[in-house]
C-alpha cells in the first residue's frame, strides 16, 4: 500500500494505492497542526491502521520561513566575516526599484558569532582554530537560548576539519547543527552562509513535525520525504539537511505533470499548478530542468531544485485595492482559515474562488462531492464589495478579478518560457491542482498555446508525483580547475562521489541493480562569475558541449575562450516501481457520460460578460474516445474543468482531457505563427 501525500496551504491531498487500485481525497488542511489533516485525511480513507509506505510533500518549511516562524539560529564564521548575510550581493531585484527593501537576515547581528581561524583556497591552516574563540562563541549560543546553530567558515568546503571541531562541540550542548561542509560543500561564501542559515533556520521545526507525525502513523510505517530536486528521502535526511524540502509539493507536481504527459505522448509541456494560494509553473523538454540558483522568500538557497517559478495567484488569492486605487488579486491569500467566503468559515474577503463561483464556473453540489458546503450568497457579498468601488455589477468584477490573476499566470509562464528561449507554442500546457482546469483555457489562448492536457487525477497530481518520483540523492564538490588537461581529477572526483551515492542510497535501502548514476560539471568560461551545469560523458568533447548550452542560454558562445571548472556534480537516483494510471471501472466505463446544465459566465469578442446555458459532464463517467465541444464544465471530486466557447476537447487512452482550440481558431493560430516566423 503506497500512500502520497501533499500538504498544501487550503488542502491536504492523497492519493492511495492499494492492490493496482487508485484513490483519492481531499481534506482542509489544518496550519497550526499539518498532521492533523494528515491523520484525518488517512482516517477517512479507512487506513489509519494500515501497513503502508508514506512518501509526504510538505509546506511545513516554507510557511516557516515566509511567516518568519523557524528556530531562534545562530551562525558561527571566520572572524571579519559575521556580516556576510547582511552584506550579501549587490545584484538588485527590480533594477529601478528605488524604495526597495531587502528582507532582513535571519540570523540578528548579535547572534552572529566569529571564532578565530583561517585556511586559503587549497584548504590550508593560514591561521590554526582558536580553540578559546569557539568555547566563548558556544558560551555566547547558550547565554543567547538559541535553538540551532549554522557554521560556515571560510573554505571548508576543501577542507572541512575547523568546521567539524565546532559542530562536534554544539552538538554535545544539544543543539540542532547545519554545517555548510556537509549540506552544501561548494564555494561562494554569501550562497553558502544563506543556505546553512535557512537549513538551521528550518531543521528543528522539521524535526518536531516528522516526529509527531510518525508517532501518529502505525508503528513502523516507512515515510518518505519529497525535496526541492523531485526525489525522495528518509526522515533521517530530511532532518539533517531540512532545506532540501523547501520546495517539496510543487517539485512533486512537476514530476506528476511530466509522467502523465509522456503517458499521453507529449514531451514538451508547460507544468501548470494553481492551488489555494498560488501557481507554480514549469518547463519540461523530455528531461524536467533543474537548477541551484534558487531562492526562498528572498533568501539564496543553493541546494538542487526543479527549476519552477511560483506567483501568488491561488484560489484563495484576495483582491484588493492599491493606494493608487488599481484593482489587485493576491499575493495574499484566505488560505484554510477562515478560506474564501463562499467557505463558510469565516472568510470575508473576496477571493478567486468567490468569483468563479459567481461566474458558474464552480458548481456547488460538485466540490468535494458535495462534502465541502458552499455558500454563493457569500461569494456574491464578498465580491460586491468590489463591484461596489468599481462601479461594475458584481458578475462583471469577478470577470475582472479572473483577467487580473491570468495575467500574473501569464507572465509566470513567460518567465520560464520566452525568457529561456522557448517558445510556448510549441508546448502542451498541463493544468492541475484544484484551481488549474478551471482556468488553463483561457490562460491557454492568451499565450497561444495549442492544447491543454488535465489529468485523470488534476486536482491531486502533486500527491501522485510522489508516487512516481525516484529515491535521489545529490553530491557536489568544488575543484576550480581548467578544463582542459584535468580528466584524471575530474574522473577520481566524480567516482568518490558517485561511490557516495551508491552507499547512501543502498543505506536507504535501495537495491543497487536500480541505482542510477547521473554525472555533471558546472562549466563557465574563465572569469565569468556563473556557470552552467552541463551532463559528462567520457567520450564527449565536453567543452564543445558547453559552447553549445552557452549558446542556447545567452544566445551567443566563444570557442577561442578557455574553459573553466567550478564543480563537479553526481545525483544518485534509486528507482521505484512506476505507479499504476489511474482508470476507470468497468462499472463506470459502461455508462455513457451524464449531463445537466448550468449557467456559466464567459468573456465575449469584446471583453463583455456573456451567460451561456453550459452543459455539465462528470468526470468519472467520460470514458476514452469521449468528445466534447464547448462551452463545457467537466466536474469530479477534485477540481473542475472549464471549457470556453469556441474550444473543444476529446478523452485519451490513459483518461486524460486533452483540449485544444476548435479548427477555425486552430487556422486563425496557425496562421498567426507562420507570419510571425517569416517576419
Amino acid at each position: 500500500m503506497l500512500v502520497g501525500v501533499d500538504t498544501g496551504g487550503t488542502f491536504t491531498d492523497f492519493v492511495l494505492i492499494q492492490n493496482g487500485a487508485v484513490r483519492i481525497h481531499k481534506e482542509v488542511s489544518t496550519p497550526d497542526d499539518p498532521s492533523r489533516a494528515i491523520l484525518n485525511g488517512l482516517a477517512m480513507l479507512g487506513i489509519a491502521e494500515s501497513r503502508m509506505t508514506m512518501i509526504h510533500g510538505s509546506t511545513v518549511a516554507t510557511n516557516a520561513v515566509l511567516e518568519r516562524k523557524g528556530a531562534r539560529v545562530a551562525l558561527i564564521t571566520t572572524a571579519g566575516f559575521a556580516d556576510i548575510l547582511e552584506i550579501g550581493r549587490q545584484t538588485r531585484p527590480r533594477i529601478y526599484g528605488f524604495a526597495m527593501r531587502r528582507a532582513a537576515p535571519l540570523v540578528p547581528a548579535q547572534l552572529r558569532l566569529e571564532v578565530r581561524e583561517r585556511l586559503d583556497e587549497r584548504g590550508h591552516a593560514l591561521l590554526p582554530i582558536d580553540h578559546a574563540s569557539v568555547t566563548e562563541a558556544l558560551a555566547a549560543l547558550a547565554r543567547e537560548q538559541v535553538e540551532s546553530v549554522a557554521i560556515c567558515l571560510l573554505f571548508s568546503f576543501v577542507n572541512p576539519e575547523h568546521e567539524r571541531i565546532i559542530a562536534e562541540q554544539a552538538r554535545a550542548m544539544g543543539l540542532y547543527v547545519s554545517a555548510s561542509a556537509d549540506v552544501l560543500p561548494e564555494f561562494r561564501e554569501y550562497e553558502r552562509a544563506s543556505t546553512v542559515v535557512l537549513n538551521a533556520y528550518v531543521g528543528p521545526i522539521i524535526d518536531r513535525y516528522l516526529g509527531q507525525l510518525e508517532g501518529g502513523l502505525p508503528l513502523d510505517t516507512p515515510l518518505r520525504v519529497m525535496q526541492s530536486n523531485g526525489g525522495s528521502i528518509s526522515t533521517a535526511t530530511a532532518r539533517r539537511e531540512a532545506a532540501r524540502t523547501l520546495l517539496s509539493g510543487p517539485a512533486a507536481g512537476v514530476v506528476g505533470a511530466a509522467f502523465m504527459a509522456k503517458a499521453s505522448g507529449f514531451e514538451q509541456i508547460i507544468s501548470f499548478d494553481m492551488g489555494g494560494t498560488s501557481t507554480d509553473v514549469a518547463h519540461v523538454s523530455g528531461t524536467i530542468a533543474e537548477t541551484s540558483e534558487g531562492s526562498v522568500s528572498g533568501y539564496p538557497m543553493r541546494l538542487p531544485m526543479i527549476d519552477i517559478h511560483t506567483v501568488g495567484a491561488g484560489g484563495g488569492s484576495i483582491a484588493w485595492f492599491d493606494t493608487g486605487g488599481a484593482l489587485r488579486v493576491g499575493p495574499a491569500s484566505a488560505g484554510a482559515n477562515p478560506g474564501p467566503a463562499a467557505y463558510g468559515r469565516g472568510g470575508t474577503e473576496p477571493t478567486v474562488a468567490d468569483a468563479n463561483i459567481m461566474l458558474g464556473r464552480i458548481i456547488p453540489e460538485h466540490v468535494l462531492g458535495g462534502a465541502l458546503p458552499i455558500d454563493p450568497a457569500a461569494a456574491s457579498a464578498a465580491v460586491s464589495k468590489i463591484a461596489r468601488r468599481l462601479a461594475l455589477s458584481p458578475e462583471e468584477a469577478a470577470l475582472g478579478m479572473l483577467r487580473i490573476v491570468t495575467a500574473h499566470m501569464e507572465s509566470a509562464i513567460r518567465v520560464i518560457s520566452v525568457q529561456r528561449g522557448y517558445d510556448p507554442r510549441e508546448c502542451t500546457l498541463v493544468a492541475f491542482g484544484g484551481a488549474g482546469p478551471l482556468h488553463a483555457c483561457e490562460l491557454a489562448a492568451s499565450l497561444r498555446i495549442p492544447r491543454v492536457l488535465i489529468p485523470p487525477v488534476a486536482g491531486v497530481l502533486s500527491a501522485f508525483g510522489m508516487l512516481a518520483a525516484d529515491i535521489v540523492k545529490d553530491y557536489v564538490r568544488t575543484i576550480m580547475l581548467p578544463l582542459t588537461g584535468s580528466p584524471e581529477v575530474i574522473t577520481a572526483e566524480l567516482a568518490k562521489l558517485a561511490e557516495q551515492g551508491r552507499l547512501d542510497l543502498i543505506d536507504e535501502g535501495c537495491a543497487e541493480g536500480r541505482i542510477l548514476i547521473e554525472r555533471a560539471l558546472d562549466l563557465r568560461y574563465a572569469g565569468q562569475s556563473y556557470e552552467l551545469t552541463v551532463p559528462f560523458d567520457d567520450g564527449a568533447d565536453m567543452a564543445s558541449a558547453f559552447h553549445h548550452a552557452h549558446a542556447r542560454r545567452f544566445g551567443y558562445s566563444d570557442e577561442r575562450e578557455p574553459v573553466q571548472i567550478v564543480n563537479v556534480r553526481v545525483k544518485a537516483r534509486g528507482r521505484v516501481d512506476t505507479p499504476p494510471m489511474p482508470r476507470q471501472t468497468d462499472e463506470e466505463a459502461s455508462r455513457a457520460a451524464a449531463r445537466s446544465s448550468h449557467r456559466v459566465a464567459f468573456s465575449g469578442a469584446d471583453s463583455r460578460l456573456i451567460w451561456r446555458r453550459t452543459p455539465v459532464y462528470l468526470r468519472e463517467r467520460l470514458t476514452p474516445g469521449a468528445a466534447l465541444t464547448g462551452p463545457a464544465i467537466v466536474a469530479q471530486y477534485d477540481t473542475t474543468t472549464v471549457l470556453p466557447p469556441d474550444w473543444s476537447a476529446t478523452v485519451d487512452a490513459t483518461g486524460a482531457i486533452l483540449a485544444q482550440p476548435r479548427l477555425r481558431e486552430q487556422a486563425r493560430h496557425t496562421k498567426t505563427v507562420k507570419s510571425a516566423s517569416a517576419d
